[in-house]
């Protein structure tokens, strides 16, 4: 595959006009994002979305989980698109450029296009996956796993939330409605433009991450169970303490990510107790595990370990545990030719560049599975993300975009369709 020749630029100031205006649907008071998925404020930017891509000339679809698929045709209606994307849906204090930044990106290389009059040999597709986040529904990227088979679209249908609110449910309250069925739509590539959501680029002073693969992620449900019992008249030797227990779990948590750097992490991200109370011992307590890392072998290890550690802790603290695995993916390669594609797309736009592998989730993860796929990162400050004080500058998202516009020009204008490389 060869790089675009042309010096066809986006319009740097209209993508960020775009990142503004959205930022409007869900924000905090300290200036961050609570975009939940499926939730009104959802709704809102996707109407948004919508209305946008069908100015832009856009046929828009949607599929049973909502995720929306914005195409502009080619000369050649006979290939698949060549897809680019990311999602819309955010943390409860989320910031104005995870996700979204991908998705308007796409939308600012189609407006870019039909400005300058440019008709692609393979049609363009934007996607917003549904429930990227994972913060309101289990797992993460639900939607682009069940368009490449992973999950049944019935199951994910009836996942619910902490208030018991279904999948199905949310959907229909927003009123969106399918127009074709979970993973009918072909792709015949996926490009994906994120911030990186970390902060080696920032600390390289490179502008471009070339991204490999992601890797592989372990999220567990737990539940730590003891005896409520006086929290005045209880013996400290006496004591089956749940919340004592996941004290210690969670140390162990980090003693063993720590023993498989420095790749390894792990994060207790949630706990609850069992009706607290001020003057109670907890008696139940239940959590959640995030273990990462880019090798199959270490997760396994990890799992081991974690299941050996808490079976000790609960025996020596007398109480009981469960610890559910409720999603496996497994680290992903990207594919090798687009991969050097960007590469030589950052050269040929003179930005700064390196290698890396993604120490997060994304939908292009799971589209990698059955579809040519790589992803392009661009700094953000501090490397945070995840929080409300998350940033990035306008002249880095402008030249991820450009780089987008490359990449997916190259692959969309291939002789043949696009090779794996």
């Amino acid at each position: 595959m060869g790089t675009a020749r042309h010096n066809l630029r986006v319009d740097g100031a209209r993508l960020w006009s775009s990142l503004m205006e959205t930022a409007a649907f869900g924000v905090t008071p300290a200036g961050g994002i609570n975009r939940l998925t499926l939730s009104p404020e959802d709704g809102q930017v996707r109407d948004w979305f919508r209305n946008a891509c069908e100015a832009a000339g856009l046929t828009i679809g949607t599929d049973e989980l909502g995720t929306q698929f914005a195409l502009r045709p080619g000369r050649d209606g006979t290939r698949p698109p060549v897809a680019t994307g990311s999602h819309l849906d955010t943390q409860p204090t989320g910031g104005r450029f995870d996700g979204i930044l991908g998705t308007l990106a796409g939308l600012e290389v189609v407006r870019t296009l039909n400005d300058a009059g440019i008709e692609t040999e393979a049609p363009i597709l934007i996607v917003n996956w549904t429930n990227e986040e994972g913060s309101r529904y289990a797992p993460a990227t639900m939607a682009s796993a069940a368009h490449v088979g992973t999950f049944a679209t019935a199951d994910i249908l009836a996942r619910t939330d902490v208030d018991g609110v279904s999948v199905a449910d949310a959907l229909d309250k927003l009123g969106i409605a399918a127009t074709e069925p979970t993973g009918s739509r072909t792709i015949g590539a996926f490009v994906e433009l994120h911030i990186e959501q970390g902060p080696i680029l920032e600390a390289e002073d490179k502008t471009i991450g070339v991204v490999e693969g992601g890797q592989g992620i372990l999220w567990f449900d737990g539940t730590i169970t003891g005896f409520e019992s006086h929290a005045g008249t209880t013996p400290m030797p006496r004591r089956r303490d749940a919340f004592a227990g996941l004290a210690e779990v969670a140390l162990a948590v980090e003693r063993i990510a720590r023993a498989h750097g420095p790749s390894a992490v792990g994060t207790l991200g949630e706990a609850v107790i069992g009706a607290p109370s001020r003057n109670v011992i907890p008696g139940r307590v239940r959590f959640t595990l995030d273990i990462r890392d880019p090798r199959a072998a270490t997760l396994d290890a990890i799992d081991a370990e974690l299941r050996t550690a808490l079976a000790e802790i609960a025996g020596r603290r007398n109480l009981g545990f469960t610890l559910d695995l409720v999603w496996r993916q497994e680290p992903v390669p990207f594919d090798p030719g687009i991969v050097a594609l960007i590469e030589r797309g950052a050269d040929s736009l003179g930005l700064p560049h390196r290698r890396m592998v993604s120490g997060a989730s994304h939908d292009a993860c799971n589209l990698a599975l059955k579809v040519p796929t790589a992803m392009i990162f661009v700094p953000c400050k501090d490397g945070i993300s995840h929080n409300e004080a998350e940033s990035a500058t306008q002249s880095d998202c402008t030249a991820g975009a450009d780089l987008l516009l490359q990449t997916l020009l190259t692959l969309a204008n291939a002789p043949v369709a696009t090779p794996r490389g």
